[in-house]
């Protein structure tokens, strides 16, 4: 099953012109367009069911907690996870690590123990840990980056040596944001639990492109964000196996949580509950469900392989230009859906003011991942991401304008 061209009419932000050229959307990586079902389910809510959730017993309010809970009830489907109660509502991807950094962490590490990344990390997968050993005494490692001739792929080496039983808790990235490496995240989950650690995957970049199964998988705890798979911003998602869940304290405290308050003290309700203090995000937990829906009516494989097509395609493209530092795995190796390059005659930023210009729209900076840029010897690059309302023809148009900002640069 393929992806059918004509879906592009269902993203409205799609249909205008910039610089005078037709808008060509390469910056998926850090935020997806949104199909016209998301944005009318956002709509419908705030016109008819706007209500506060779970404890009103007039009918919007019980209609907007029926699609709340409908909305958790499909994220859990969408991963494959074991009972809705391990979906808890969050900010996004920075709002999930943190929550298991400040909630499981400080309550679970102690002197001597270890927290396990990568070099490849996203700062919202890095600082995190930081500061949590930090406060702990514990000890944060890195499993390193291997070098080009790996496709910039992990040390798998280093990473069981590094994997000790001191390690508790191994946290590492799906889909690099800016490397476009996938790692093995079944494989790397079965290493961290042949110690004795838990695991979280950094599941932003990887979660709408591909199927995604929780279980299958054996991760301990997955972090997403719904804007970067078609879905609002504001709303992201932290999985937890259940008994973990449970036994951690509140990230947050305040209305919604509680069993009983009394001036001495509060009990806590089970997950999900006791992380989703105040009012909820509602109506972008609506709209990510519609998300989910939208996502999985194309085909999760079909847009895998649509997504990664155009990665590999991007990526042989532009290694034709000269003077070019392409990131990640090589051409005919398997990389996701987006390209990370370096001209030593222009830098990222003149390189994306540049392709404004002619409608293509880019990223250019160290992407949070400035550790691994000073490792690679690079202070940014550009960025191509795709998506699934993305072309071949649009890879054509990325590909001219880079052949004109180099032949500006050159003189």
């Amino acid at each position: 099953m393929s992806l059918s061209p004509n879906l592009r009419i269902d993203f409205p932000a799609l249909d205008q012109h910039v610089g005078g050229k037709p808008l060509v959307y390469l910056d998926n990586g850090a935020t997806t367009q949104k199909p016209r079902s998301v944005i009318d389910a956002v709509a419908r809510f705030y016109e008819r069911d706007n209500s506060n959730v779970h404890r009103g017993l007039h009918a919007l309010s019980m209609r907007a907690t029926d699609g709340y809970e409908a909305a958790r009830a499909r994220a859990a489907q969408f991963i494959n996870a074991a009972d809705p109660a391990e979906i808890i509502f969050t900010r996004g991807t920075t709002e999930s690590v943190n929550l298991v950094a400040s909630s499981w962490g400080n309550t679970n590490l102690k002197p001597g123990d270890v927290i396990l990344t990568t070099e490849m990390e996203h700062h919202s997968n890095l600082v995190p840990w930081q500061q949590l050993a930090a406060r702990t005494g514990a000890t944060l490692k890195y499993v390193p980056v291997a070098g080009a001739d790996a496709e910039h792929g992990l040390d798998l080496d280093a990473l069981d040596k590094l994997l000790t039983p001191q390690v508790k808790l191994f946290a590492f990235t799906h889909l690099s944001n800016t490397l476009g490496v996938l790692n093995e995240a079944t494989a790397l989950c079965a290493k961290a639990r042949a110690v004795g650690a838990l695991t979280l995957i950094d599941a932003a970049q990887s979660i709408g492109h591909e199927p995604i199964d929780v279980q299958a998988i054996g991760c301990d705890f997955m972090a997403f964000s719904g804007h970067k798979m078609a879905g609002p911003t504001g709303i992201g998602v932290l999985y937890g196996k259940k008994a973990l869940l449970n036994a951690m304290p509140p990230y947050q405290t305040g209305g919604g949580i509680v069993v009983n308050v009394t001036y001495e003290g509060a009990t806590w309700k089970p997950s999900p509950e006791r992380f989703e203090a105040g009012t909820p995000n509602v109506a972008d937990a609506i709209g990510l469900h519609a998300a989910f829906d939208y996502l999985d009516a194309l085909g999760r494989p079909a847009i895998a392989a649509h997504d990664y097509h155009l990665g590999e395609l991007a990526c042989t493209a532009l290694a034709e230009l000269p003077g070019i530092r392409i990131l990640g795995p090589k051409s005919g190796q398997k990389r996701g859906g987006l390209v990370s390059f370096a001209f030593a005659e222009a830098h990222a930023h003149d390189v994306v003011t540049f392709a404004d210009q002619d409608g293509v729209a880019l990223r250019g900076g160290h992407h949070c991942n400035q550790p691994l840029m000073r490792k690679l010897g690079l202070a940014s690059t550009t960025r191509a991401s795709f998506y699934v309302y993305n072309t071949e023809a649009e890879i054509e148009i990325l590909v001219k304008s880079m052949r004109r900002i180099l032949k500006f640069f050159a003189g």
